[in-house]
């Protein structure tokens, strides 16, 4: 029992992360219906982003690193953001009239391009932070197995529900969300009634970016790690998460993220870790039969 509670914080807190890459793939697709596949490489440009403003400021400034955390968080966000702008700018916003499988060609291109990008500049290998946050809290002890709950997991999981809670919000009740609402619906239409449609699209894009710059600090803070190569396997996770929650769904982003964190981690506990990714892959495969848009998605409906 104390294994399966210690997997099941484990799971929960890499959930988190998955739902806040999820949360960009959904909010881009819900808007033009394109599949960004560079969003994971974004998510780990992100995190080299910062890894190196926490350098920069405790090794050259001399902060100390808890302290430290905070405006790499907001720096990331603000850099990766940035960056996503001048991606849509240059990778997208001119093929999106264009036939179906241009943007999606570009945007493997795009994902190939900031790997390749961040390999040159920063080498194959893993970069490490020192550790941060690593204080735990017992919560069983005197049994076969302690069950613990570290400080970073629970700001890993408060941020996550504070940014969905945010972000509903502005979809919900805000003249950004509506403007995001009418172009999923018609963005031809949406642009007759004065929404300005690129400028809506590139928000969606910096909004979605600095979701994944959290995710990526997250990620850094959790693991101590990162390498170039971590952008695909997570990104492909997060957009599982995103196709099994609903797909143009919020919260069925980060529920999906919380049930791909799980599978993952249950299953490598009991089972085999070698066969996790294909424990969740199928897990997404046997609810799309029966469930074609996912647990929050809605219904496709054609227009004619």
């Amino acid at each position: 029992m104390e294994i399966f509670l210690q997997q099941l914080i484990n799971g929960v807190t890499l959930g988190s992360i998955y739902g806040l890459i999820a949360i960009g793939y959904t909010m881009v697709f819900g808007i033009i219906g394109m599949v960004n596949f560079a969003h994971g490489d974004v998510f780990m440009l992100s995190a080299f982003i910062a890894l190196l403003l926490l350098l920069l400021l405790t090794q050259v400034l001399g902060l100390p690193a808890g302290l430290a955390f905070v405006p790499v968080l907001f720096g990331a966000m603000c850099l990766t953001a940035l960056w996503n702008f001048v991606i849509e700018r240059v990778a997208y916003r001119r093929l999106r009239g264009s036939f179906r499988l241009a943007p999606l060609i570009s945007a493997i291109g795009m994902s190939t391009f900031l790997a390749n990008f961040v390999t040159v500049t920063q080498g194959p290998n893993n970069k490490s932070i020192p550790p941060l946050l690593d204080h735990i809290i017992p919560l069983t002890t005197g049994g076969a197995y302690d069950v613990t709950l570290s400080y970073k997991q629970i700001l890993i999981v408060v941020v996550t529900a504070i940014l969905l809670a945010a972000f509903w919000f502005v979809v919900q009740k805000t003249s950004l969300g509506r403007a995001q609402r009418a172009c999923e619906q018609d963005a031809k239409m949406a642009s007759l009634l004065g929404v300005d449609v690129n400028r809506t699209i590139a928000l969606t894009f910096v909004i979605g970016a600095a979701l994944a710059a959290v995710a990526g600090c997250l990620f850094l803070l959790q693991y101590g790690v990162v390498k170039s190569s971590d952008g695909f396997v997570p990104g492909v996770k997060a957009f599982t998460a995103a196709v099994l929650g609903g797909i143009g769904s919020l919260p069925g982003a980060v529920l999906g993220g919380l049930a791909i964190g799980l599978i993952e981690t249950l299953w490598g506990q009991y089972f085999s870790s070698d066969y996790k990714d294909v424990a969740a892959f199928s897990i997404l495969a046997i609810t799309l039969i029966f469930m074609p848009s996912g647990l929050l998605g809605r219904p496709d409906v054609e227009k004619v």
